[in-house]
């Protein structure tokens, strides 16, 4: 594999300007990784990472902590979500939103070996046979012809199978997420072994020197090392919800986490090779006490004045309400959240529950609330504004031009972004008209003290727009929102039941003090702007 090295966050800038009356510092450091998934060690001793949002598959070293770059965002491979590698050290990647199964020999030259796979996931090579499968309710396990051929059903109608290896005994194990049980198979197919129940919902499962299962717990968060004969479990580290995966370099286990750390594993502690961060992250809103709430797709934060960032929920977690994109907040200790699964619900994370308000909708973004609670949100692909009232739904447009960001002033005026058009319209008593024009591509929005503050980024700025003078200015510029310079990324399609479209993004929101919270999703942190104060 041709590996570029970099030990950097995931994307390299410039130097941020801001305005002189404005300073500019991070709530959470940049991320390294664009989350992590699958694992595998290669025949050249690193370790791969797949990561589903960044479409980008990395390296690491862990004798140096040197991280590289296999397959950038922007390439040929989309949404990697496992990976292996043959014997000629061609690396195989499933892309789990393309429903497809491709590998990147080693001139680099990337080639799709199969193109009908939903929810294209698990992979492992054992004697040059390739063996995949289907992470989806009904999920097939195949083994594909590695010149392209048909494929040879082993396994149908398989409950979310994930992360699989062949055992010292020459079957098939794999986890299956949806029974919170591990299985195997003979490599001929035929009919399933039950090897443990009772887990924390299990996604990958490999081997270690002894012959043993080594398993991680997406729910849980449980590293499980498990008797195959028996099934019989040792706990080796307890972890935070959303593991993903796990290899071996030689005797030393590693494992990822969803939310792109990596920790090894030894003598039941665990050490942190890469730190957590955010895969994204999308919507922010603030509540009444300046405590801020950041979606960040299948994971939420919660970030109180003066503390660390905390987990408010994540996709296994109970109560938690989809994949989170738009967010303002309600009632304490409640959000309104829309999902990528098209649903509007009122999340409330302290008690681990959320109730649906509205769904069947496409694409949502962001969301505001009206002073009577009605709440406004938009579709990004029909380009609809939506008012939700009492069950009610009244639709306030149907021509917008990619909508993202959403935000309302003290007299119930919407404002909202055309990301396509580069325009902020204002809608008020029925009509609506354009409040500033000439923007690159405006995602992020909100209003505070006669104010529009606004996320531009197409040319990686935030600016401010007074509604009083109609005068426009930049505040801060060259920022690490939006897709990274020089790349232009794939979108991502559904994952199945899991999420819908993965549209990106870069929320902004005011807190009570006027400093101005921005996602700083190309590298995976919080930045805030404050203003300059006596």
């Amino acid at each position: 594999m041709l590996v570029k090295a970099s030990n950097d966050c995931r994307v390299s800038f410039g130097h941020c300007a801001t305005h002189p009356e404005w300073t500019l510092h991070r709530l959470t450091p940049a991320s390294r990784l664009y989350g992590a998934n699958g694992l595998r060690t290669g025949p050249d001793g690193l370790i791969y990472i797949a990561q589903v949002p960044g479409s980008q598959i990395s390296t690491l070293d862990i004798a140096t902590g040197v991280v590289g770059v296999a397959s950038p965002m922007g390439g040929d491979i989309v949404a990697p979500d496992d990976i292996a590698f043959d014997s000629q050290g061609n690396l195989y990647a499933t892309e789990i939103t393309e429903g497809r199964v491709s590998v990147i020999d080693t001139l680099g030259k990337t080639r799709v070996l199969m193109g009908n796979m939903p929810c294209a996931n698990p992979i492992t090579i054992h004697q040059d046979r390739i063996l995949t499968g289907e992470c989806r309710p009904d999920g097939r396990l195949l083994e594909l012809d590695k010149n392209g051929g048909e494929p040879r059903t082993l396994l149908e109608n398989v409950p979310m199978p994930n992360a699989m290896e062949v055992g010292p005994d020459g079957k098939l194990y794999f986890p299956v997420m949806a029974t919170n049980e591990i299985w195997r198979i003979d490599l001929d197919g035929g009919e399933p072994e039950i090897v443990a129940k009772g887990l924390g919902v299990p996604d990958s499962v490999k081997f270690d020197k002894d012959g043993f299962i080594v398993s991680t717990q997406v729910a849980s968060g449980q590293v499980l090392r498990i008797d195959p004969a028996t099934g019989e479990q040792t706990l080796l580290a307890q972890l935070s919800p959303g593991l993903d995966n796990c290899t071996f370099v030689g005797d030393r286990l590693f494992v990822s986490n969803i939310n792109g750390s990596i920790h090894e594993i030894a003598n039941g502690a665990a050490t942190p090779v890469i730190d957590s961060g955010l895969q994204w992250p999308l919507g922010l809103a603030v509540a009444t006490d300046d405590t801020l709430f950041v979606a960040d797709g299948g994971f939420t934060y919660t970030l109180e004045q003066g503390q660390t960032m905390s987990l408010a929920g994540m996709l296994f977690s109970p109560g938690f309400p989809g994949y989170t994109r738009g967010v303002c907040a309600a009632q304490e200790g409640h959000w309104i959240v829309t999902t990528s699964n098209g649903e509007v619900s009122n999340y409330c994370p302290v008690k681990d529950t959320h109730e649906i308000i509205a769904r069947g909708y496409d694409r949502l973004m962001d969301i505001a609330r009206l002073s009577s609670g009605a709440i406004v949100t938009c579709e990004y692909q029909s380009g609809r504004l939506l008012l939700l009232d009492n069950n009610q739904e009244q639709v306030l447009s149907s021509d917008l031009h990619h909508p993202m960001g959403i935000t309302t002033d003290e007299q119930d005026t919407i404002y909202v972004t055309e990301s396509a058009s580069g325009k902020i319209l204002a809608y008020s008593g029925g009509r609506h008209h354009t409040v500033v024009d000439g923007l690159t591509c405006p995602e992020g929005i909100d209003y505070y003290n006669g104010r529009l503050y606004i996320a531009d980024t197409g040319d990686k700025s935030v600016k401010v727009f007074d509604l009083n003078s109609r005068q426009l200015a930049t505040i801060a510029e060259n920022l690490p929102i939006g897709a990274p310079p020089g790349i232009t990324p794939k979108p991502l399609k559904a994952v199945g039941v899991l999420a819908g479209p993965m549209i990106p993004f870069c929320g902004l929101c005011v807190n009570t003090k006027g400093d101005v919270i921005l996602a700083g999703d190309a590298e995976g942190s919080v930045l805030k702007l404050s203003p300059t104060r006596e």
